[in-house]
């Protein structure tokens, strides 16, 4: 029963009601949250030498949006359409991988195998996974959370990606049904380990419902915020992508 009520919370999250903040620019991130020291050293290669950047994003349902204009607005499509404004000249592709349902130990099984399947020209430069949300609404122990991000990361590498995570979502009343604290934790730590950037989605979004941004409170739904939210989470981790890189976006558009 706790599962399904925590379920409905994140369900409900992708169509909350529009704050105040709706019709305003909004979502700033304060740069520390897009700061990270691992580097991206396949997408930096792709850019210069390629010309071309192709990412695969592994996530979950919060990826995704209901609705006809559904996947031209979810935060993958965002993230595309966000790097291509930045990357002068570069063709950016963007698709995605759903595994609604899954644990991080269920999806990390078939990484191995989805990467072998690709053929060498459709291989990504970078993987995004998405994770944490199903293993903490099962209460999976922290530690097989950890062997299983180890896992993933582990055979994405060796498949010849860049890896990034994406940790939870937030919800304030979600926190009060869930010990999140030990599973945005332990990406953390997995993301040091391996030198991996970790795109802090749950603080990112909690500095947005505190700044007003958006009602991540609210009860009552709707479509509009949905698509406000991912368009920002697309944009902002663009531009984690873009700082991970290490490639100044001015310097593509002069060489162009």
């Amino acid at each position: 029963m706790k599962a399904l009520l925590v379920a409905g919370l994140f369900a409900a999250l992708l169509v909350a009601t529009p704050s105040h903040a709706e019709g305003a620019p909004g979502c700033a991130v304060p740069a520390y949250l897009l700061a990270t020291e691992s580097a991206l050293p396949k997408v930096a290669d792709a850019i210069k030498t390629r010309k071309r950047l192709d990412i695969l994003v592994a996530g979950s349902g919060s990826s995704t949006l209901p609705g006809s204009d559904g996947a031209s607005m979810s935060y993958p499509s965002r993230l595309e359409a966000a790097l291509r404004e930045a990357l002068a000249g570069v063709t950016v592709n963007v698709r995605t991988e759903l595994r609604p349902k899954k644990t991080a130990a269920e999806a990390a099984q078939g990484f191995g195998q989805m990467m072998d399947k690709l053929p060498p020209d459709q291989k990504p430069d970078l993987v995004i996974w998405q994770t944490g949300t199903v293993d903490a609404i099962r209460s999976v122990d922290p530690d097989d959370f950890r062997t299983a991000l180890d896992a993933g990361v582990e055979a994405l590498q060796k498949s010849g990606s860049d890896v990034l995570l994406i940790n939870l979502q937030y919800n304030p009343r979600m926190e009060t049904m869930l010990s999140v604290g030990p599973y945005n934790d332990t990406m953390r730590v997995v993301a040091q380990q391996y030198e991996v950037p970790m795109f802090d989605r749950f603080s990112i979004m909690r500095h947005w419902n505190d700044a007003g941004d958006f009602d991540l409170f609210g009860s009552v739904h709707g479509y509009g915020m949905a698509k406000r939210v991912h368009d920002c989470i697309g944009r902002a981790l663009a531009a984690m992508v873009v700082e991970a890189s290490r490639i100044n976006p001015a310097e593509l558009r002069i060489q162009r």
